[in-house]
């Protein structure tokens, strides 16, 4: 019987107008503690992009989410978020931000693969 793992994960959303705080969800980030996971999965849709604001560009949006992918990554030789423990990077991407890119609050689950669960879970929630 495979072990249960505990996991974290925050759901990715583009805010296009803060202020309005309209948003349409872009992606998963997934932190597993004891296998040492932490992923990413996202994909912009320009349909939705555009019927939410015509002023972002995809290409834009998609270069700050591989900036996040690279963090989730890590990076001895990175930059200083890249260098940070697994755990600490995942709090950095998942706190609360005032940006066009921000992040659910967290939740919690069980699950016996972490990267299987990323995928069911971004297919839940963006797809």
């Amino acid at each position: 019987m495979p072990d249960n793992l505990t996991y974290e994960y925050a759901i990715i959303r583009v805010v296009p107008r803060v202020e309005r705080q309209e948003f349409f969800n872009v992606g998963v980030l997934l932190y597993a503690k004891r296998n040492r996971f932490l992923g990413i999965k996202y994909h912009i849709c320009p349909q939705k992009l555009n019927a939410f604001s015509k002023d972002l560009n995809v290409s834009e949006l998609e270069n700050y989410l591989n900036a996040w992918a690279l963090i989730c990554e890590g990076n001895l030789q990175g930059n200083t978020i890249e260098q940070l423990d697994i755990s600490d990077r995942f709090r950095w991407l998942a706190a609360s931000k005032s940006t066009v890119i921000q992040c659910s609050p967290t939740h919690v689950g069980i699950c016996t693969n972490p990267k299987e669960t990323l995928e069911g879970l971004f297919t839940m929630f963006v797809e």
